[in-house]
C-alpha cells in the first residue's frame, strides 16, 4: 500500500533544504519589516528606493538568522558541544594569556622609560606642573575684583557650578568696541611687526558713531582731539582699571583651577578670555594716552598689561601660554609707537627695559611642553583606570559619556593605555623639547621641521600604541614657531629702547648695536634663530641684523622661521596679515 506523500510542513527543517527556508521565511518578513519602517519613519525617497534598501537590510539580517540557527542546530549535537567548550576553553586561555602578558610587557616598557628620564630630572606625573598653593590673602586671581571673570562658572576651589550663578557681576567684561554694533574700526590698534600706526581718529568716529545707536561709551557733544575722546569713551572702565591695578601689586597669582578634575582634560579656563580682554583695553588706553602727552600713564597701563601677562604664567597649559603671546603682541604696540614717537623719557625706558627683562618665552615654552606632555599622559591614564570617555567633569551632574567608545575601552588591554602613555613621552623627549635651547636661548627651525616629519611618521604606524597620541599629540611646532617669535619680538623691543636711550643721549643712532652694551642694555640679546653649532658646549649665537636707514631711522629684525635673511622685509599673508612663516621679524618705525 502506497504512503500518502508528506507535506513539506511536516517534514524536518534541517539540512541545506531547512535552513534555506528559513532564510526565505525571514528575508520576506524581514523585508516588509524594513520596508514599513521606511514608510513609517517619514524617509523621503521613492518606493522602488524603500524596496532596494529594505530587502537590503533584510538579507542582511537573514543571513545572521540563518547562520545562527545553523550554529544551534550544530551545537545541539553533545560531541558537537563537547569540542564547542573545549575550543571556548582554549580560546579563553589563550586570551586570557594575551592580556596578560601584553599588559606586563606595556606596564614594564613605560616604568622602565619613566625611572630612565626621572634619573635625569624629568617627571611625567601631571602632579609635578601643578603651580603650588599660594595665600589666599596675597593672590591677586582671588581678589574680588578678579575672580568676578569666573564666578559665574567656577567656585573658590575651581569646581563648576551648576547651573551658572547668574548673580555674580564680572567687572572685567572690558572691550573697545560695542559687540551689537560691529566689530570696531577696519585698521583696528595699528600693527607694530607691519610698521602700523594706531589711528585714533577712526576710534574716534566709530565711538561717536555708536553713540548714536547707544550709550554704550560715553562722548562729547562736540569732538575734542581724538586721543582725548577715546579717552573718554574708555573711561567708562577707569574704576574697574585702578581697582584691577591695585590688585596687581600682590606679590602672588594661582587662579582656582580644579586641578583634580577627572578627567583632566575638563579643567576649566574661563579667565584667559578676560585677561586678553583687559589687555587691549588696556592697550588702546596706553596708546592715547601717549598721544595727549600722558607718557606716564601710559607706562603704568603697559605694566598692568604685563602684569595680567604674568599672572598666568604658572599655568601648564599650552593654550595659557599662547594666550600669554597673544596679550603680549598686544601690549608691544603702545611701547613701539611710544618709541617711534620718542614720547618716552630715559627713565621711563629704564623701567620698561626691567620689565622686559622678566619674560623668557623660550622657558615658558618647555614649561608648556612637559605640562601638555603631562596632561595628556593623565587623560590616558584616567581612561585606563575608568574606560569612559567623560566630556565633562566628574564633578558635573550633567556628565555624558560615549558608549560606543566605552565598550572599545573596556575590551582594551591595560597595557595599550601605557603604551601611549610611552609614545607621548617618547615623542616629546625625541622631536619637541630638543629643538629649543633655553641655556643658550636658541632655536632652530630646520631641526624642529625635521622632528615634525618624524614625529608625523611615528604617529602613522598602523598601531593600537598609538590610539591616543594621534589625538592628544599637538601640532608643537606651530606652537614652538610662535614662542620664538614672542621671544625674538622682546628681544627686538628691548633693543629698540636701547637704541632710544642712545639716541635721547647723542641726538642720533649708532652704527652697530656694540654701542649699546652695558650702557644702555646690560646685555645685547642675540638672534635666536640661525645658531650655528660651535666647538664649545652650545651653539654659536648670531647677532641681530641692524642697519641704520637714509631717512635717520633704523631697521632691527631677526632672520625669521624661514632662517634666510630677506633684508628686513615682513613676511604677509594672502590677507595681507604678518606670517611668521615668511620672512624677516622686523622692528621699524614709519619712514618720515
Amino acid at each position: 500500500m502506497n504512503e500518502e506523500p508528506k507535506s513539506i510542513w511536516k517534514k524536518s527543517w534541517k539540512g541545506t533544504r531547512g535552513l534555506l527556508i528559513w532564510f526565505l521565511l525571514l528575508l520576506f518578513a524581514a523585508s516588509i519589516v524594513f520596508f514599513c519602517i521606511g514608510v513609517i519613519s517619514g524617509i523621503e525617497s521613492t518606493v522602488d528606493k524603500l524596496a532596494a534598501f529594505a530587502v537590503l537590510y533584510a538579507f542582511c539580517f537573514a543571513l545572521g538568522g540563518v547562520l545562527l540557527i545553523a550554529f544551534i542546530y550544530w551545537l545541539c549535537c553533545w560531541r558537537n558541544f563537547k569540542r564547542f567548550l573545549f575550543s571556548g576553553a582554549c580560546l579563553a586561555t589563550l586570551i586570557a594569556l594575551f592580556y596578560a602578558e601584553e599588559d606586563w610587557r606595556g606596564w614594564h616598557a613605560w616604568q622602565k622609560f619613566k625611572h630612565q628620564w626621572e634619573a635625569k630630572g624629568e617627571r611625567f606625573d601631571f602632579a609635578s606642573v601643578i603651580p603650588p598653593p599660594v595665600p589666599d590673602d596675597q593672590n591677586f586671581a582671588l581678589t574680588p575684583m578678579v575672580a568676578s571673570c569666573y564666578s559665574q562658572v567656577l567656585d573658590k576651589n575651581g569646581h563648576p557650578i551648576q547651573p551658572p550663578n547668574t548673580n555674580v557681576v564680572d567687572r572685567l567684561q572690558m572691550t573697545t568696541v560695542d559687540n551689537d554694533y560691529g566689530n570696531g574700526p577696519t585698521n583696528d590698534t595699528g600693527n607694530w611687526q607691519k610698521s602700523a600706526v594706531t589711528d585714533l581718529k577712526t576710534w574716534q568716529q566709530y565711538y561717536r558713531d555708536v553713540a548714536t545707536k547707544t550709550n554704550e561709551f560715553p562722548v562729547p557733544a562736540q569732538p575734542q582731539s581724538p586721543a582725548a575722546d577715546v579717552l573718554l569713551a574708555l573711561s567708562k572702565y577707569d574704576p574697574a582699571i585702578e581697582e584691577l591695578r591695585q590688585a596687581s601689586r600682590l606679590p602672588y597669582s594661582r587662579f582656582p583651577l580644579n586641578y583634580e578634575s577627572q578627567p583632566p582634560a575638563a579643567i576649566l579656563l574661563p579667565h584667559l578670555a578676560a585677561m586678553k580682554r583687559c589687555s587691549q583695553v588696556l592697550r588702546l588706553r596706553a596708546i592715547a594716552e601717549l598721544q595727549n602727552d600722558q607718557s606716564e600713564k601710559s607706562l603704568d597701563d603697559i605694566k598692568l598689561s604685563l602684569r595680567l601677562t604674568d599672572a598666568i604664567h604658572t599655568e601648564p597649559f599650552l593654550i595659557s601660554h599662547l594666550v600669554r603671546i597673544a596679550m603680549l603682541q598686544i601690549m608691544l604696540q603702545p611701547v613701539w609707537e611710544g618709541l617711534a614717537e620718542h614720547r618716552w623719557s630715559d627713565a621711563q625706558l629704564v623701567e620698561l627695559d626691567r620689565e622686559l627683562a622678566r619674560l623668557d618665552f623660550l622657558a615658558d615654552y618647555e614649561f608648556a611642553v612637559r605640562g601638555e606632555r603631562a596632561l595628556g599622559i593623565a587623560n590616558i591614564d584616567y581612561l585606563r583606570r575608568t574606560r569612559e570617555l567623560s566630556m565633562v567633569s566628574d564633578s558635573d551632574d550633567s556628565r555624558s559619556s560615549q558608549p560606543v567608545q566605552n565598550i572599545g575601552f573596556h575590551l582594551m588591554p591595560s597595557a595599550w593605555f601605557y603604551q601611549n602613555e610611552l609614545a607621548i613621552a617618547r615623542m616629546h623627549q625625541r622631536w619637541t623639547l630638543p629643538s629649543t635651547d633655553v641655556e643658550h636661548q636658541t632655536v632652530s627651525p630646520e631641526e624642529a621641521r625635521r622632528n615634525e616629519i618624524a614625529a608625523t611618521d611615528e604617529l602613522g604606524h598602523l598601531s593600537f600604541y598609538y590610539v591616543f597620541a594621534r589625538i592628544l599629540f599637538p601640532n608643537l611646532t606651530s606652537a614652538e614657531k610662535k614662542f620664538a617669535c614672542a621671544q625674538t619680538s622682546v628681544n627686538l623691543a628691548r633693543v629698540a629702547i636701547a637704541l632710544e636711550r642712545y639716541h635721547l643721549m647723542h641726538g642720533d643712532y649708532p652704527e652697530s648695536l656694540d654701542a649699546l652694551a652695558p650702557r644702555f642694555i646690560d646685555k645685547l640679546p642675540h638672534d635666536i634663530i640661525g645658531g650655528q653649532p660651535s666647538q664649545g658646549s652650545g651653539p654659536a649665537s648670531q647677532p641681530l641684523h641692524y642697519r641704520r636707514t637714509s631717512d635717520d631711522q633704523f631697521v632691527l629684525y631677526s632672520v625669521g622661521w624661514n632662517e634666510t635673511d630677506d633684508g628686513g622685509v615682513v613676511g604677509l599673508n594672502k590677507d595681507g596679515g604678518v606670517d611668521i612663516n615668511k620672512g624677516d621679524w622686523v622692528w621699524r618705525y614709519p619712514q618720515k
